[in-house]
Formats: C-alpha cells, structure tokens, sequence
C-alpha cells in the first residue's frame, strides 16, 4: 500500500481507478477542497476518517499532506511491450521520455507532470539507480502519478534497441549536440534525460540517434533536470501539433 498526500494528489486519485483504502481528514479541516474529497469518497464507498493532525504529521512522508492522506493501492509499473501498445491503441505516434539515472524523487514527479501535460505515453527508468513511485514523488506530480505510465527496465540501452525495432526514433539531452528548435523532433520519438550530476552515460548516449542541446549563456553551466526536460518535451509538443 502507498500513502498518497495533499489535496489535489488525492483528488486525483479518486477519479482515477485506484483503488483506496480509506482516507484520513485531519479534525477540523472541512473547508474548500476537503469537502469535495469527503463528498468525492463517500461517492465512492470509501472510509473517510478524522485524526488528530498530529498523527498526520507521524505518517506523513512528503511534510506536505494539507491535512489529508489517502492509503492506496502500490502504484502498477507498466512493461515495455504494455507502454508500446499505448500510442498503438490511440493512433498517435509514440512519445516517450527516458531518464537515465534521475534519483531525486521531486525531479521524477515534476517531470510525470510535464510529461503528461505534453501528452507523452510514457516514462521509461532503470530499475536500479533511479526514483521509484513514493508519497514525495505522487505530491510533486501533483496528481499526474494517477494518469502517466512508468515502465521500470533491467537495461536502458535494451530498451532503446527496442523502441529502435519498432520505429521510434532516440533523441538525447547533451550539451554536445546541436540546438533543440533547430531540429526534426516530429514523428515517433523518445527523448533521453540524464541525471544533473552525471548527465546521460555513455553506452546511452553512444546508442541514441542524435542530441540535442538547450543553449545557455548565463554563468551555471547546466539545468535542473526536470526543468531541461519540460522545455524539450513542449518542443516536441510544439512540432507535433503544428504537423497537424
């Protein structure tokens, strides 16, 4: 079970088809959002319990729950054949986002946040060395968690050889290649985000198709993660709907 914390975190969660437990409402609190997620649960048949809010604050692994905490099903990680039949289904061409190596879980869940704004069909991660799905990831994707698919993989340049043989191109984020908007981002594509301290590894980088760069002219010499990713991933956005 997973604890999924904040207002609008758990009002995802109850539109989505997760299933939940219960639902504690710190005592008191029945104002605004609050009320809708009582009303939302009872819809639903789902236990709504008032606790001290002390006892929010013991469980609570985000610091952040703004005096509600939902106890959920684990989060269902997908396969890469399930994320490819995704853009299969709606007959789109598929969209995805690699990250090589992101550990920071506000990295992961702000990144789940524009992937899903941009309409992305996926997130592909390492099952080792990489965030996994926690209370601090849910509140920071702001309750993109319920709708974007993540797709844990033993090897990632295995799954790039594998989103190669069907069709759909590797772009990677790396300071050595050429200016993102100057590029062909349209069509079927994954983009490749390495994490800020090491940046993307070099079997990965060797075995995508090309780079792109995000130029800079101020003194920090690099991104946040999550930041370069959404600007490259609304680039993608951008040539998509204009090939429309």
């Amino acid at each position: 079970m997973i604890k999924i914390e904040g207002r609008n975190p758990v009002i995802e969660a109850l539109k989505s088809d997760r299933y939940i437990d219960k639902i504690m409402i710190a005592s008191g609190a029945k104002e605004g959002s609050i009320n809708k997620i009582i009303r939302m649960a009872k819809d639903k048949g789902i236990i709504v319990q008032e606790v001290d809010r002390k006892k929010l604050d013991e469980i609570s692994e985000s610091h952040s729950h703004q005096g509600v905490i939902a106890i959920g099903s684990d989060y269902k990680y997908y396969e890469l054949d399930e994320l490819l039949e995704i853009p299969r289904q709606k007959g789109e061409d598929p969209f995805f986002i690699i990250l090589d190596e992101i550990t920071d879980p506000h990295n992961l869940g702000s990144i789940m946040r524009s992937a899903d704004a941009v309409g992305a069909h996926g997130i592909i991660v390492p099952k080792r060395r990489s965030a996994s799905i926690t209370p601090v990831v849910a509140k920071a994707s702001a309750g993109a968690v319920e709708y974007m698919p993540i797709c844990k993989v033993t090897n990632i340049v295995n799954a790039i050889n594998k989103l190669k043989e069907n069709g759909i191109w590797t772009v990677a984020s790396d300071m050595d290649g050429d200016t993102y908007y100057e590029k062909n981002l349209k069509g079927p594509l994954a983009l490749v985000v390495g994490s800020e301290g090491f940046g993307i590894s070099r079997l990965v980088k060797e075995n995508c198709d090309f780079t792109v760069k995000i130029p800079m002219v101020g003194n920090v010499s690099s991104l946040n993660a999550s930041v370069a990713c959404s600007i490259l991933a609304y680039e993608i956005f951008r040539q998509r709907i204009e090939s429309k």
